[in-house]
């Protein structure tokens, strides 16, 4: 094995405090959280089973992705109408222009916070 991946192999435990694995070589029946989210589940309250570990070439520094078990997973928690409202109230107030008060049909910038024509102007008067 390269020595990026006797970094990362470590099934026992023993040097990481969790089962530690290749990326793409976790046994199965463990899964991240997007995993479990697209079977349409959630960890629960169950603590983390494993990790999978991939070195970094640029910095050297691993990256971590935390494993679950699929058995101990709970379905996901339905979305309420109270939830549903603020998640439609949060995008309207994501799409509007605090300066012209605009709804656009995409979210805005949240590097400059207004719209493309605000700033634009907002450039003129400055210069």
């Amino acid at each position: 094995m390269p020595t990026a991946y006797s970094l990362c192999f470590d099934p026992t435990g023993t040097r990481y405090g969790v089962p530690t694995y290749p990326w793409r070589m976790a046994p199965d029946g463990y899964a991240t959280r997007r995993q479990l989210r697209s079977l349409g589940l959630r960890p629960g309250a169950q603590p983390v089973a494993a990790q999978l570990m991939r070195v970094n070439r640029r910095c050297g520094t691993p990256r971590v992705a935390y494993l679950y078990r699929e058995e101990l997973a709970k379905p996901v928690r339905p979305m309420t109408s109270r939830k549903w409202g603020a998640l439609a109230l949060a995008m309207l107030a994501r799409r509007t222009c605090p300066s012209c008060q605009v709804t656009y049909s995409y979210c805005l910038s949240t590097r400059h916070g207004i719209c493309g024509l605000c700033l634009a102007a907002e450039e003129q008067r400055a210069a």
